[in-house]
């Protein structure tokens, strides 16, 4: 895929416009990226590192981290980025998905009121679930469920008995559109302890975990880019990230 399709395909995915009035500035595209590289598609750990764009450049923004991923590694998910051949991410495969992504809401614990994130927020209370039932409606979906009919037979409580989910934030993961059993409920969260692999998720310290939370600003359209090391130069190219 050119570069110019790859920003063709960003636009239309972060819907330019939707009153399609032609005088008004195009959103712009991604100012933060985070790229997440594992060392081959069957790795549990990967590297995370941040960057912001500064005019037409791509700047790293703090240390990179250590952070796990899936027990089984990685597969292709389904985001912005083209369709690939390959293993594909499937509802309960233990695999993280690999491509590129939009950041959607961050969670926590804590109440909103409590909080100053520059994303919108969800308090995970006991009534938050994700729903990770391919029959349901709201499969791939983080419900309150005291407003919806139940309509599920399996999904996870945001509000858990461990710190895991007591910061995260949602990866857009199978989202537009959306396939039964194409994988659900993918998350930055904290790892159980160092080193420990995930379900399908990225997992990291907690220290590193809320300075993540924290940079990530909705105004700046931030994205996730998570790659095998061997398929990582072909979108450094496209997104003119350095060596």
């Amino acid at each position: 895929m050119t570069r110019l399709l790859f920003l063709i395909l960003f636009c239309c995915a972060m819907s330019c416009h939707p009153q399609g009035i032609t005088s008004a500035p195009p959103v712009p595209g991604p100012e933060q990226l985070v790229v997440v590289r594992s060392a081959d598609d069957a790795s549990t750990q990967a590297v995370l590192q941040r960057y912001e764009k500064k005019g037409k450049n791509w700047k790293p923004r703090g240390r990179a981290i250590a952070v796990t991923i899936g027990r089984s590694g990685l597969a292709w998910g389904r985001g912005l980025h083209a369709a690939q051949p390959g293993l594909q991410k499937r509802e309960g495969d233990g695999k993280s998905p690999s491509g590129v992504f939009r950041f959607g809401k961050i969670f926590g614990y804590a109440p909103a009121t409590e909080v100053s994130f520059k994303m919108p927020y969800v308090q995970a209370d006991e009534a938050l679930e994700c729903v990770d039932d391919p029959q349901s409606k709201y499969y791939n979906s983080l419900v309150d469920n005291k407003l919806v009919q139940k309509d599920w037979n399996s999904s996870e409580f945001m509000r858990r008995t461990d710190h895991q989910y007591k910061w995260g934030a949602t990866v857009e993961h199978n989202t537009s559109p959306m396939q039964p059993a194409g994988g659900s409920c993918i998350f930055f969260h904290i790892w159980k302890e160092p080193g420990a692999p995930t379900s399908g998720c990225t997992a990291m310290t907690e220290q590193d975990l809320v300075t993540l939370l924290h940079w990530l600003d909705a105004g700046k359209s931030p994205i996730l880019l998570q790659v095998t090391e061997a398929e990582y130069p072909a979108y450094r190219q496209q997104f003119g990230l350095p060596e």
